[in-house]
């Protein structure tokens, strides 16, 4: 993907009855719908997995990674993560986020 997903941590949620969502603002002044894939911890902060609404449906989507803070007025906050440790601590704890819930939708189809 040629376009620059990296935002100044400008965001808007909305939650619509079935998932929800966040505009990105990019760098360019363009913006990103997402659906939100999960919150998750990792490390000492927490972290949001983002994938663009257009993406949704295809098993090929880029998933975009940010750390993520929620503060007390229910404003949203994403920083980029620059530096690559940092971002391996995040992938990982995204990727095995991902394995348990693969696992645990084997068993919820088998009942």
């Amino acid at each position: 993907m040629s376009e620059d997903t990296r935002g100044k941590g400008t965001a808007q949620e909305s939650e619509d009855d079935e998932e929800a969502t966040v505009t990105l603002t990019l760098d360019d002044g363009s913006e990103l719908e997402c659906a939100v894939l999960s919150i998750f911890p990792a490390g000492e902060n927490q972290y949001i997995a983002l994938i663009p609404l257009d993406q949704e449906d295809s098993d090929e989507g880029e998933v975009y990674l940010y750390r993520f803070q929620e503060f007390e007025n229910g404003e949203i906050q994403l920083d980029n993560i620059i530096d690559d440790e940092e971002y391996e601590l995040v992938s990982d704890a995204f990727d095995e986020l991902l394995d348990s819930e693969e696992f645990d939708e084997m068993f919820d189809d088998e009942d």
